[in-house]
């Protein structure tokens, strides 16, 4: 059976190098592709990374042979629409059939460093979707070999295309854990990629994209439906538990974080967060057959690919006992 476990290059807190060395080192044992995120900067200044995504995709498509794209970039802030899709199109012509592109609606700890107004969650997400139709008419009519402009409600183009693009544009996936945003993403988008979620939302959020995509008149297994588990895998269950409150206590805030805006405050919100405030925001364990299980649940729902994030410092040691004793054993 092809493999279906990803590996995630976590940015806002690996360097780059390693990065890309640990994408190969997960494909070498037995992780398909790689899923990146996209931050200008860490969530905490203990992660104290956060390195240019577009640079490190290139460097994990010559370093691997696996699909990877980046899990949410966002368009419209840090970056116009249009050069979101240039960016895209390079990397899918360098790397025909194995880049895809995930967007966003966005945060503000990366987005908001351009001074700009940072509007309310509705805008945002109707932003993202504004995007969404742009990149793909520029992806249609740059494959056609045509100019187009683009005036919207939030974004405007003057005539252009792009002058590198595949023969076939990559698919454009929606980012997102809400129900409402995953049903206009099946009506409109490629894919979908459920972030952050738990068991039942994530069932209830891919049910919603795939009734939005038969809605549309398309068929939901001819789309790439992809979801973002983080874990904590040690040696231990105490060291998994301290891995977890320590490396990413974001799972133990349980509040919408998209309006913070300094991984400084984060770190002092940080300091709060208690290990029983992590019990059922992500799995925390020693055993390999929990975590199989755990991954398991999610292939079973109907997703084609779970990207893990291992929130330890022990990422080799992680890669090399989910190769050897949970991979083999999913179906």
């Amino acid at each position: 059976m092809e493999p279906r476990v990803g590996y995630t290059a976590a940015l806002e807190r690996t360097d780059p190098r390693e990065a890309v060395e640990l994408a190969e080192f997960a494909q070498d044992h037995g992780f398909a592709g790689t899923l990146t995120t996209d931050h200008f900067q860490p969530w905490l200044t203990s992660q104290a990374q956060s390195p240019f995504v577009w640079n490190v995709l290139t460097a994990v498509g010559e370093r691997t042979s696996g699909e990877f794209g980046p899990g949410m970039a966002v368009p419209g802030y840090r970056y116009h629409p249009a050069v979101v899709a240039q960016a895209s199109a390079t990397l899918a012509a360098m790397y025909p059939g194995r880049h895809w592109l995930g967007i966003g609606s966005g945060e503000a700890l990366n987005e908001h460093v351009t001074a700009t107004y940072w509007p309310e969650a509705p805008e945002r997400i109707n932003r993202m979707f504004e995007a969404l139709d742009l990149i793909k008419r520029l992806f249609s009519a740059s494959i056609s070999g045509k100019d187009i402009k683009y005036d919207g409600t939030y974004y405007r183009m003057e005539s252009a295309r792009l002058w590198t693009m595949p023969d076939t544009a990559p698919p454009l996936l929606v980012a997102t854990g809400g129900p409402v945003t995953a049903h206009k993403a099946g009506k409109r988008a490629d894919g979908l990629v459920t972030v952050g979620a738990s068991y039942e939302q994530a069932a209830h959020v891919l049910d919603r994209f795939v009734t939005g995509a038969r809605e549309a008149g398309k068929d939901p297994d001819g789309l790439k439906k992809f979801v973002h588990l983080t874990i904590s895998w040690a040696p231990t269950d105490g060291q998994a538990i301290a891995n977890a409150v320590e490396g990413w206590p974001m799972g133990g805030m349980r509040f919408a974080k998209g309006d913070l805006r300094s991984p400084h405050v984060i770190s002092q919100i940080a300091k709060l967060v208690r290990a029983e405030d992590m019990e059922g925001r992500l799995i925390m364990s020693q055993d390999p057959d929990a975590h199989r299980a755990h991954i398991q649940r999610y292939l079973d729902l109907g997703f084609d690919r779970v990207y893990l994030h291992n929130v330890g410092p022990n990422q080799r040691e992680w890669i090399t006992t989910f190769g050897s004793d949970v991979l083999p054993y999913l179906t």
